[in-house]
């Protein structure tokens, strides 16, 4: 599965805490332009580009790729696009597993999905 979303491959720390939603600001952190639509999420301290997976108690995961910084709430620990939350099924606060997976490289072809 690296291969095919063409990750660099680094050790995961998974981490886990609150998720919340957002969907404020025109541009990110990175400089992007905000889509509430895209499957991207606000770290504090990952590197831009890092892709993610998220997976809730329940089991539910995405993908996530990390574009913004935030949250800047005690006890959460990712804000995810109102896309990522609505796949995993949640539209406030959701308690999650946050694991990095690698910096995402785009290649010719990509669709911008991240």
């Amino acid at each position: 599965m690296a291969l095919a979303l063409g990750l660099a491959i680094s050790p995961a720390r998974a981490e886990s805490g609150i998720a919340s939603v957002y969907s404020y600001g025109r541009l990110t952190a990175d400089g992007e332009r905000f889509d509430p639509r895209a499957m991207t999420a606000a770290h504090r301290t990952l590197p831009f580009g890092t892709l993610v997976r998220v997976t809730t108690s329940a089991g539910r995961s995405i993908l996530v790729r990390i574009n913004d910084r935030g949250p800047y709430v005690r006890g959460r620990i990712i804000d995810l696009t109102p896309a990522g939350a609505h796949a995993l099924g949640f539209s406030g606060l959701m308690h999650v597993t946050v694991e990095p997976l690698g910096q995402y490289r785009p290649r010719h072809g990509d669709f911008g999905f991240f």
